[in-house]
Protein backbone atom coordinates (compact mmCIF):
# COMPACT_ATOMS: atom_id res chain seq x y z
CA UNK A 1 0.00 0.00 0.00
CA UNK A 2 1.56 3.40 -0.66
CA UNK A 3 1.55 6.51 1.32
CA UNK A 4 -1.18 8.33 -1.27
CA UNK A 5 -3.19 5.41 -0.01
CA UNK A 6 -3.72 6.28 3.39
CA UNK A 7 -3.39 10.07 3.79
CA UNK A 8 -5.39 12.35 1.34
CA UNK A 9 -3.90 15.89 1.77
CA UNK A 10 -6.30 18.64 2.48
CA UNK A 11 -6.43 21.25 -0.59
CA UNK A 12 -3.41 20.33 -1.90
CA UNK A 13 -3.41 21.84 -4.64
CA UNK A 14 -4.80 25.10 -3.40
CA UNK A 15 -1.63 25.08 -0.66
CA UNK A 16 0.77 24.55 -3.76
CA UNK A 17 -0.61 27.58 -5.39
CA UNK A 18 -0.67 29.80 -2.69
CA UNK A 19 3.07 28.67 -1.49
CA UNK A 20 4.15 28.85 -5.07
CA UNK A 21 5.30 32.83 -5.05
CA UNK A 22 7.24 32.79 -2.28
CA UNK A 23 9.24 28.84 -2.93
CA UNK A 24 10.00 29.21 -6.30
CA UNK A 25 13.77 30.38 -5.95
CA UNK A 26 16.92 29.08 -5.11
CA UNK A 27 17.19 27.63 -1.59
CA UNK A 28 14.07 28.95 -0.75
CA UNK A 29 12.87 27.60 2.91
CA UNK A 30 9.55 26.06 3.98
CA UNK A 31 8.35 25.02 7.23
CA UNK A 32 5.61 22.42 7.23
CA UNK A 33 4.48 23.20 11.20
CA UNK A 34 2.15 20.26 11.34
CA UNK A 35 4.21 17.58 9.08
CA UNK A 36 2.13 14.50 10.06
CA UNK A 37 2.47 11.73 7.22
CA UNK A 38 4.50 14.44 5.16
CA UNK A 39 1.50 14.17 2.02
CA UNK A 40 1.92 18.28 1.70
CA UNK A 41 5.15 18.44 2.21
CA UNK A 42 5.94 15.27 -0.41
CA UNK A 43 4.02 17.74 -3.03
CA UNK A 44 5.75 20.67 -2.37
CA UNK A 45 9.46 19.17 -2.22
CA UNK A 46 8.60 17.59 -5.87
CA UNK A 47 7.22 20.77 -7.02
CA UNK A 48 9.86 22.77 -6.52
CA UNK A 49 13.42 21.03 -6.40
CA UNK A 50 15.30 23.87 -4.67
CA UNK A 51 13.08 23.84 -1.70
CA UNK A 52 14.51 22.94 1.97
CA UNK A 53 11.85 21.65 3.91
CA UNK A 54 11.59 21.73 7.63
CA UNK A 55 9.05 19.32 9.13
CA UNK A 56 7.79 19.80 12.77
CA UNK A 57 5.78 17.33 14.99
CA UNK A 58 4.65 16.52 18.03
CA UNK A 59 3.94 12.60 17.15
CA UNK A 60 6.52 10.73 16.96
CA UNK A 61 4.30 7.95 14.86
CA UNK A 62 3.95 10.54 12.33
CA UNK A 63 7.11 11.90 12.18
CA UNK A 64 8.66 8.10 11.77
CA UNK A 65 6.01 7.68 8.75
CA UNK A 66 6.91 11.04 7.28
CA UNK A 67 10.64 10.43 7.24
CA UNK A 68 10.32 7.26 5.12
CA UNK A 69 7.61 8.98 2.75
CA UNK A 70 10.31 11.87 2.30
CA UNK A 71 13.65 10.02 2.48
CA UNK A 72 14.44 10.29 -1.29
CA UNK A 73 14.57 13.81 -1.08
CA UNK A 74 17.99 13.18 1.59
CA UNK A 75 19.41 16.07 2.94
CA UNK A 76 16.37 18.91 1.78
CA UNK A 77 14.53 17.47 4.40
CA UNK A 78 15.07 18.13 8.17
CA UNK A 79 12.46 16.91 10.38
CA UNK A 80 12.05 17.88 13.90
CA UNK A 81 10.30 16.40 16.72
CA UNK A 82 8.73 19.61 18.77
CA UNK A 83 5.28 21.07 18.94
CA UNK A 84 4.87 24.11 16.36
CA UNK A 85 5.32 26.79 18.75
CA UNK A 86 8.25 25.67 19.13
CA UNK A 87 8.81 26.82 15.60
CA UNK A 88 11.76 29.51 16.14
CA UNK A 89 13.45 27.13 18.02
CA UNK A 90 13.42 24.67 15.38
CA UNK A 91 14.66 27.18 12.47
CA UNK A 92 17.27 28.12 14.51
CA UNK A 93 18.91 24.87 15.21
CA UNK A 94 19.24 24.28 11.94
CA UNK A 95 21.22 26.95 11.23
CA UNK A 96 18.53 29.00 9.65
CA UNK A 97 16.98 32.98 10.60
CA UNK A 98 14.35 33.69 7.80
CA UNK A 99 11.92 31.30 5.53
CA UNK A 100 9.77 31.77 2.80
CA UNK A 101 7.35 29.92 4.01
CA UNK A 102 4.71 28.22 6.36
CA UNK A 103 2.11 25.87 6.32
CA UNK A 104 -0.30 24.65 9.46
CA UNK A 105 -2.77 21.84 9.10
CA UNK A 106 -4.44 22.34 12.54
CA UNK A 107 -6.52 19.82 14.41
CA UNK A 108 -6.10 15.89 14.84
CA UNK A 109 -4.66 13.91 11.98
CA UNK A 110 -5.88 11.37 9.59
CA UNK A 111 -2.81 9.08 11.20
CA UNK A 112 -4.28 9.76 15.08
CA UNK A 113 -7.80 9.54 14.26
CA UNK A 114 -7.41 5.76 12.41
CA UNK A 115 -5.66 4.52 14.57
CA UNK A 116 -7.97 3.59 17.19
CA UNK A 117 -5.52 2.77 20.13
CA UNK A 118 -4.96 6.25 20.37
CA UNK A 119 -8.12 7.52 22.14
CA UNK A 120 -9.23 10.46 19.40
CA UNK A 121 -12.29 8.32 17.93
CA UNK A 122 -15.26 8.50 20.11
CA UNK A 123 -17.23 5.77 17.46
CA UNK A 124 -14.54 3.22 18.40
CA UNK A 125 -13.44 1.83 22.30
CA UNK A 126 -9.72 2.50 23.13
CA UNK A 127 -7.86 3.75 26.07
CA UNK A 128 -9.17 6.84 26.73
CA UNK A 129 -5.59 8.91 25.86
CA UNK A 130 -5.55 11.88 23.20
CA UNK A 131 -1.90 12.91 23.52
CA UNK A 132 -0.95 14.04 20.16
CA UNK A 133 2.88 13.34 21.48
CA UNK A 134 2.93 10.10 23.40
CA UNK A 135 5.90 10.49 24.99
CA UNK A 136 4.88 12.90 27.70
CA UNK A 137 1.79 14.91 28.91
CA UNK A 138 -1.46 14.47 30.91
CA UNK A 139 -4.08 12.13 29.49
CA UNK A 140 -7.75 12.55 28.64
CA UNK A 141 -8.13 9.86 31.11
CA UNK A 142 -6.47 11.82 33.79
CA UNK A 143 -7.89 14.86 33.22
CA UNK A 144 -11.75 13.15 33.46
CA UNK A 145 -10.30 11.05 36.66
CA UNK A 146 -9.13 14.79 38.43
CA UNK A 147 -10.84 18.01 37.10
CA UNK A 148 -13.59 19.59 39.58
CA UNK A 149 -17.17 19.70 38.23
CA UNK A 150 -16.34 23.65 37.58
CA UNK A 151 -13.04 23.10 35.15
CA UNK A 152 -15.03 20.00 33.12
CA UNK A 153 -17.51 22.88 32.68
CA UNK A 154 -15.13 24.89 31.69
CA UNK A 155 -13.86 23.34 29.16
CA UNK A 156 -16.71 22.13 27.55
CA UNK A 157 -18.02 25.27 27.39
CA UNK A 158 -14.95 26.90 26.31
CA UNK A 159 -13.17 24.72 23.97
CA UNK A 160 -16.18 22.14 22.82
CA UNK A 161 -19.51 25.16 22.74
CA UNK A 162 -21.20 22.50 24.43
CA UNK A 163 -24.50 23.57 25.46
CA UNK A 164 -25.10 20.56 27.99
CA UNK A 165 -21.86 20.85 29.61
CA UNK A 166 -22.84 21.22 33.08
CA UNK A 167 -25.09 18.38 32.49
CA UNK A 168 -21.73 16.25 31.19
CA UNK A 169 -19.14 17.28 34.04
CA UNK A 170 -22.01 16.12 36.64
CA UNK A 171 -22.41 12.69 35.05
CA UNK A 172 -18.67 12.33 34.59
CA UNK A 173 -18.27 13.46 38.74
CA UNK A 174 -21.02 10.84 39.55
CA UNK A 175 -20.10 8.32 36.89
CA UNK A 176 -16.57 7.93 38.35
CA UNK A 177 -17.74 8.06 42.07
CA UNK A 178 -18.18 4.51 41.09
CA UNK A 179 -15.42 3.42 38.81
CA UNK A 180 -12.73 4.86 36.77
CA UNK A 181 -13.45 6.33 33.54
CA UNK A 182 -10.50 5.11 31.34
CA UNK A 183 -12.29 4.28 28.18
CA UNK A 184 -13.58 6.05 25.51
CA UNK A 185 -16.69 3.41 25.36
CA UNK A 186 -17.15 4.01 29.18
CA UNK A 187 -17.12 7.89 28.25
CA UNK A 188 -19.92 8.10 25.38
CA UNK A 189 -21.90 5.36 26.86
CA UNK A 190 -22.05 8.19 30.20
CA UNK A 191 -22.46 11.35 28.06
CA UNK A 192 -25.39 9.36 25.93
CA UNK A 193 -27.10 8.38 29.16
CA UNK A 194 -27.11 11.87 30.16
CA UNK A 195 -28.61 13.51 27.05
CA UNK A 196 -31.91 14.11 27.01
CA UNK A 197 -33.76 12.18 24.60
CA UNK A 198 -35.20 15.26 23.51
CA UNK A 199 -31.63 16.65 22.44
CA UNK A 200 -31.04 13.12 20.79
CA UNK A 201 -34.26 13.67 18.73
CA UNK A 202 -32.81 16.93 17.46
CA UNK A 203 -30.28 15.39 15.62
CA UNK A 204 -27.30 18.14 16.56
CA UNK A 205 -24.75 15.27 16.64
CA UNK A 206 -23.56 12.55 18.36
CA UNK A 207 -23.07 13.44 22.06
CA UNK A 208 -19.86 12.88 22.40
CA UNK A 209 -18.70 14.75 19.51
CA UNK A 210 -17.98 18.38 21.65
CA UNK A 211 -16.51 16.43 24.73
CA UNK A 212 -14.34 14.50 22.72
CA UNK A 213 -13.05 17.81 20.85
CA UNK A 214 -12.50 19.67 24.35
CA UNK A 215 -10.87 16.74 26.29
CA UNK A 216 -8.45 16.78 23.12
CA UNK A 217 -7.73 20.18 22.56
CA UNK A 218 -6.91 21.09 26.40
CA UNK A 219 -4.80 17.57 26.17
CA UNK A 220 -2.82 19.29 24.24
CA UNK A 221 -3.32 22.97 25.04
CA UNK A 222 -3.57 23.33 21.22
CA UNK A 223 -5.22 26.87 21.55
CA UNK A 224 -2.56 28.04 23.74
CA UNK A 225 0.12 26.84 21.33
CA UNK A 226 -1.44 28.33 18.26
CA UNK A 227 -1.41 31.80 19.79
CA UNK A 228 1.84 31.40 20.25
CA UNK A 229 2.63 29.61 17.15
CA UNK A 230 1.08 31.64 14.34
CA UNK A 231 2.79 35.13 15.37
CA UNK A 232 5.99 33.24 15.50
CA UNK A 233 5.81 32.11 12.04
CA UNK A 234 4.83 35.42 10.48
CA UNK A 235 8.12 37.00 12.63
CA UNK A 236 10.15 34.45 10.75
CA UNK A 237 8.81 35.26 7.65
CA UNK A 238 10.83 37.73 4.66
CA UNK A 239 9.11 39.91 2.71
CA UNK A 240 7.98 38.16 -0.15
CA UNK A 241 7.29 34.96 2.34
CA UNK A 242 3.87 33.69 2.97
CA UNK A 243 1.87 31.49 5.40
CA UNK A 244 -0.69 29.21 4.97
CA UNK A 245 -3.27 27.84 7.75
CA UNK A 246 -5.63 25.31 7.49
CA UNK A 247 -8.06 25.21 10.59
CA UNK A 248 -10.94 22.38 11.23
CA UNK A 249 -13.02 24.19 13.95
CA UNK A 250 -13.78 27.94 14.73
CA UNK A 251 -11.70 28.04 18.27
CA UNK A 252 -9.00 27.90 15.60
CA UNK A 253 -10.24 29.37 12.92
CA UNK A 254 -11.30 32.74 14.97
CA UNK A 255 -7.25 32.77 16.48
CA UNK A 256 -5.97 32.87 12.93
CA UNK A 257 -8.16 35.85 11.82
CA UNK A 258 -7.53 37.69 14.38
CA UNK A 259 -3.54 37.44 14.07
CA UNK A 260 -3.98 37.58 10.02
CA UNK A 261 -6.26 41.02 10.87
CA UNK A 262 -3.72 42.51 12.83
CA UNK A 263 -0.84 41.96 11.35
CA UNK A 264 -2.53 43.26 7.72
CA UNK A 265 -3.98 46.70 9.35
CA UNK A 266 -2.10 49.85 9.32
CA UNK A 267 -0.87 51.14 12.75
CA UNK A 268 -1.21 54.76 12.25
CA UNK A 269 -3.29 56.57 14.77
CA UNK A 270 -5.71 57.78 13.61
CA UNK A 271 -6.65 60.95 11.94
CA UNK A 272 -2.88 61.60 11.10
CA UNK A 273 -3.28 62.86 7.30
CA UNK A 274 -0.65 60.74 5.80
CA UNK A 275 0.52 56.94 6.74
CA UNK A 276 3.93 56.74 7.57
CA UNK A 277 6.47 54.15 6.23
CA UNK A 278 6.84 52.58 9.44
CA UNK A 279 2.75 52.37 9.81
CA UNK A 280 2.40 50.37 6.81
CA UNK A 281 0.75 47.02 7.51
CA UNK A 282 3.49 44.15 7.69
CA UNK A 283 1.27 41.31 5.95
CA UNK A 284 -1.43 41.35 2.81
CA UNK A 285 -4.26 38.89 2.74
CA UNK A 286 -3.85 36.36 -0.21
CA UNK A 287 -7.65 34.83 0.69
CA UNK A 288 -10.77 36.86 0.93
CA UNK A 289 -12.31 35.30 4.48
CA UNK A 290 -11.42 31.56 5.36
CA UNK A 291 -11.25 29.37 1.66
CA UNK A 292 -13.50 25.99 1.76
CA UNK A 293 -12.77 22.99 0.01
CA UNK A 294 -15.03 22.37 -3.19
CA UNK A 295 -17.71 20.42 -3.22
CA UNK A 296 -16.12 17.61 -5.14
CA UNK A 297 -13.15 17.63 -2.73
CA UNK A 298 -15.41 17.43 -0.13
CA UNK A 299 -17.22 14.01 -1.39
CA UNK A 300 -14.18 12.58 -1.93
CA UNK A 301 -12.30 13.01 1.39
CA UNK A 302 -14.90 13.89 3.95
CA UNK A 303 -12.18 15.02 6.29
CA UNK A 304 -12.00 18.33 4.19
CA UNK A 305 -15.57 19.27 5.17
CA UNK A 306 -15.05 21.14 7.64
CA UNK A 307 -11.83 23.01 6.38
CA UNK A 308 -11.20 26.73 6.72
CA UNK A 309 -8.26 28.33 4.66
CA UNK A 310 -6.52 31.47 5.61
CA UNK A 311 -3.28 32.47 3.71
CA UNK A 312 -1.14 35.91 4.17
CA UNK A 313 2.10 37.32 2.42
CA UNK A 314 4.91 39.79 3.95
CA UNK A 315 5.33 42.77 2.28
CA UNK A 316 7.06 45.08 4.99
CA UNK A 317 9.93 44.15 7.16
CA UNK A 318 9.89 46.05 10.78
CA UNK A 319 12.68 43.77 12.18
CA UNK A 320 15.62 45.94 11.12
CA UNK A 321 13.95 49.20 12.51
CA UNK A 322 13.22 47.14 15.99
CA UNK A 323 16.55 46.06 16.41
CA UNK A 324 18.78 48.48 15.43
Amino acid sequence: MSFSDIHTPVLLERCVELLAPALAHPGAVLVDATEGMGGHSEALLERFPEVRLIGLDRDTDALRIAGERLARFGDRVTLVHTVYDGIAQAVASVGVSQIDGVLFDLGVSSLQLDEAARGFAYAQDAPLDMRMDQTAGTTAADIVATYGEGDLRRIFERYGEEKLAGRYARAIIAARAEAPIERTGRLVDILIAATPAAVQREGRGHPAKRVFQALRIEVNAELAVLDRAIPASMDLLRVGGRIVVMSYQSLEDRLVKRDFADASASTAPAGLPVELPEHAPRFRLLTKGAELAPDEERARNPRATPVRLRAAERVRDDRTRETA
